[in-house]
């Protein structure tokens, strides 16, 4: 394998978590994705296999305002968590995809905990 230590060491904390999350179509999963520039989550129902809603700070809207990383992920949330709404999804089971809760990947929660997601 060509992981380096932070790649190797986020596999397994990634693998970890998913052998006990696991979305359903009553409380479907909610995974994180950190790039160094963006942030994208996405809602996931694993018994299908289908992604139920997405957004990411690439969206129009987010992407053309001029603010730090961390505030973007803040409006990532808070649209997650509208549109999760909008499509019935009160509930979700919180997927940090092995990055640490902490910065953009906590921002992102506490902002869809505001939007009106249990979690």
């Amino acid at each position: 394998m060509a992981y380096n230590k932070k790649e190797y060491r986020r596999k397994r904390i990634k693998n970890r978590i998913r052998k006990i999350v696991s979305g359903t179509p009553v409380r479907p999963r909610m995974s994180v994705f950190r790039s160094n520039r963006d942030i994208y989550v996405q809602v996931i129902d694993d018994e299908a296999g289908v992604t139920l809603v997405s957004a990411s700070s690439k969206l129009p809207d987010i992407a053309s305002q001029k603010m730090t990383k961390c505030e973007k992920s803040k409006l990532v949330g808070k649209e997650i968590a509208s549109r999760a709404l909008a499509a019935g999804i009160n509930e979700v089971v919180f997927d940090r995809n092995g990055y640490l809760y902490h910065g953009r990947v906590k921002s992102l929660a506490d902002a869809a905990r505001e939007g009106g997601l249990k979690f």
